[in-house]
């Protein structure tokens, strides 16, 4: 932990002396609009480990305000690196083939401060679109035909939600809206995915949410896998909380829905010690005392090791923590990480939807994703179906997937 702690704070610094340094040196003929900037600069580039530090010996409203600028500026950074980095590969490339007005360069130029207001332009109008992007809760609908088994029901609907980072940044206004929209679905039961809280949660954070956590009609119940974010902040106090909710908590366990299905709920690989291991799919079925004929669904917060999933013959995984990338380039990258970013994808007899997450993490923003709930309109039959991919794009996609 100190070892990635160093390297991110390095990185972190670094970052930032580039863009404020590349910024200074463009309004280097405005001295005053210079030292405007640098002041502020600092002192969002401070706000993020000042806050998180202090967020370890006392929480209040300072505390709140600096993490909530720190993690802001994580985007303005992000952006405002890629938009330095353009101006230099530009400037870099009319070196060896001359393509800018040379009165760009002369002692004196306005063109530092043309160059500074377009670039911070365009990173605030950026960061604008995704703060606003954030707020919107896309539905994506699903028709899912799983093999029956010995069960009798015929339908049943899921709606899925994850990653929405409940605490100090994402609050009791992102989960009435997301409870709202789940009840407005009719599901049968609710599944959340891991990441329900963050780190930042506090004790009157957890009560206001838990009041309104209760509110979720959902007849065959709640239940829910928990992510990493749940053992940053406290898996005991997490699972307690969830509880007391009326949320089943499946840590390497099981439950049986409706006579239908058999809901397995995977740990996180954060709440494992040292050299332990969890549980594989067929263990916990077997030491569930469920019935062997029956569907299997698969809650597991983190889309890795599908084999694993299909060799033990499961129907459906849900899992979420990718967020889509939540902020572009990063759904790229985790293109290179994950199987599977965002969506559905079909190994062998088992499907799998990663979904990208009801909330944000870090900076409240979303550029190149959306917010989503996931509802599943599960068929039990034994024949299954054709199917058609969900589409990414609209606020409502369907998909009608074989068992």
């Amino acid at each position: 932990m100190f070892v990635f702690l160093l390297i991110a704070l390095t990185v972190y610094g670094l970052a930032n002396f580039y863009i404020g340094r590349r910024g200074a040196q463009a309004l280097a003929s405005m001295p005053r609009a210079r030292v405007i900037f640098l002041v502020l600069f600092i002192g969002l580039a401070l706000a993020f480990p000042l806050g998180r530090s202090l967020m370890i010996v006392a929480r209040g409203r300072l505390t709140s305000v600096l993490v909530e600028a720190g993690t802001f500026h994580l985007a303005v950074m992000l952006y405002g690196l890629m938009a330095v980095l353009g101006i230099d590969l530009g400037r870099l490339a009319n070196a060896f083939v001359p393509f800018l007005p040379r009165t760009w360069f002369e002692e004196g130029a306005k063109s530092g401060p043309v160059v500074f207001t377009v670039a911070a332009s365009a990173v605030a109008l950026t960061l604008a679109y995704g703060a606003w992007n954030a707020t919107r809760l896309r539905t994506v609908d699903l028709e899912i035909y799983l093999p029956r088994g010995v069960g009798t029901v015929e339908h049943l609907t899921f709606v899925a939600a994850s990653d929405l980072h409940l605490g100090a940044l994402v609050g009791p206004r992102r989960l009435e809206k997301v409870v709202r929209r789940m009840n407005e679905l009719a599901p049968d039961a609710v599944v959340f995915v891991g990441d329900i809280v963050d780190e930042s949660v506090t004790e009157e954070i957890e009560a206001q949410l838990g009041g309104i956590m209760r509110r979720l009609q959902a007849p065959l119940g709640i239940y829910a896998a928990l992510g990493n974010h749940e053992s940053y902040s406290g898996l005991a106090r997490n699972i307690a909380c969830l509880r007391a909710c009326g949320v089943t908590v499946l840590q390497d366990e099981a439950a049986e829905v409706a006579g239908a299905v058999r809901l397995v709920g995977r740990r996180d690989p954060s709440s494992l010690a040292v050299q332990e291991v969890r549980l594989s799919i067929p263990g916990i079925l077997a030491g569930s005392g469920l019935g062997a004929d029956l569907p299997v669904i698969v809650l597991d917060h983190q889309p890795v090791r599908f084999e694993e999933v299909v060799e033990a013959g499961a129907g459906l995984q849900i899992s979420g923590h990718t967020h889509d990338g939540q902020i572009f380039p990063i759904g790229l990258i985790n293109g290179l990480i994950y199987e599977l970013n965002w969506g559905h994808l079909r190994k062998g007899g088992t499907q799998f939807y990663v979904t990208s997450g009801a909330g944000t993490w870090g900076p409240p923003v979303r550029i190149g994703s959306r917010a989503e709930i996931v509802r599943f309109r599960i068929t039990f039959d034994r024949t299954g179906g054709e199917h058609s991919l969900p589409k990414k794009k609209g606020r409502t996609a369907s998909a009608a997937l074989p068992g």
